[in-house]
Order: structure tokens, then C-alpha cells, then sequence
């Protein structure tokens, strides 16, 4: 079992409020606030993380099943699109898309994306989030 830890500090309410995020490793620290998550200001946001963990977790994930199969030669390039909507009086969460870019040498497209949606439905971010995930690859044998 390992346990990570972040901290978010939010000073000031509302649009007002000015907030800075940092994790336990020191890989992440910035602010964050309104006009970084709903606007294009300087700063990250928490949807950006997600798709950070996301995009990240499922990779590892798909590479370890990779090896996992005998393969030991290639490249797995992951995008994360994670999308906030307006929900009543609030916001959700409804969907985060991968999509992946691969080169595994000695691999066919159809043992790829077996693996990959494996991967997809077994990482640990995968099984955190409850919103609509979708996977889109491009392989290259």
C-alpha cells in the first residue's frame, strides 16, 4: 500500500479567491484559482491534474501489461482530454478521453488494443473516476 498527499490552500472566496496546490514529492506546485480553471490565467486546475493522473496511470498501466505479454521494445505516447460541465448549479466531471499513440515492436494492432483497453479499464485512475472514459489508439507495429 503506498498513501501520496497534496495540499490546496484557497485564500479569498469565490472569483476573489487566490489558491496554490502543491503534492507531498514536490512535482507539483502552483496556483490555481477561477481564472485558471475558467479562463485561460496562469496556473493549473484540478480537471488538468486529473487528466495528468489519468494520462500517466493509464501509460504505466499499459506499459507493465506490455510486459507482462513478453514485449520489451517500445513507445507510448498518452493525451488526456478531461471534461467539466455545467450541472445544474454546479459543475461535473463527465468525461475523460485517452488517447494513446504506440509503437511496440513485434505487435499487432488487435493484441494492442486488447492490452490498451485492458489498461483502460483496470488502471487505478480508470477505477476512481465514475464519469464516461474513452480510449482512441494509433499503433504502429
Amino acid at each position: 500500500m503506498t498513501v501520496n498527499s497534496a495540499t490546496a490552500r484557497y485564500e479569498g472566496l469565490g472569483k476573489d479567491g487566490k489558491g496554490h496546490v502543491a503534492t507531498k514529492s514536490g512535482a507539483l506546485d502552483a496556483p490555481y484559482g477561477f481564472n485558471s480553471r475558467f479562463e485561460s490565467g496562469p496556473g493549473t486546475n484540478p480537471e488538468e491534474m486529473i487528466a495528468a493522473a489519468h494520462a500517466s496511470c493509464f501509460t504505466m498501466a499499459t506499459s507493465f501489461a506490455l510486459a507482462k505479454a513478453g514485449h520489451t521494445d517500445g513507445m507510448l505516447d498518452t493525451n488526456c482530454d478531461v471534461t467539466l460541465e455545467k450541472d445544474g448549479d454546479g459543475f461535473t466531471v463527465t468525461k475523460s478521453a485517452l488517447s494513446m499513440k504506440a509503437r511496440v515492436a513485434g505487435m499487432d494492432k488487435a493484441e494492442f488494443e486488447k492490452i490498451a483497453a485492458e489498461a483502460k479499464a483496470n488502471c487505478p485512475i480508470s477505477k476512481l473516476l465514475s464519469c464516461e472514459i474513452t480510449l482512441e489508439t494509433e499503433f504502429e507495429g
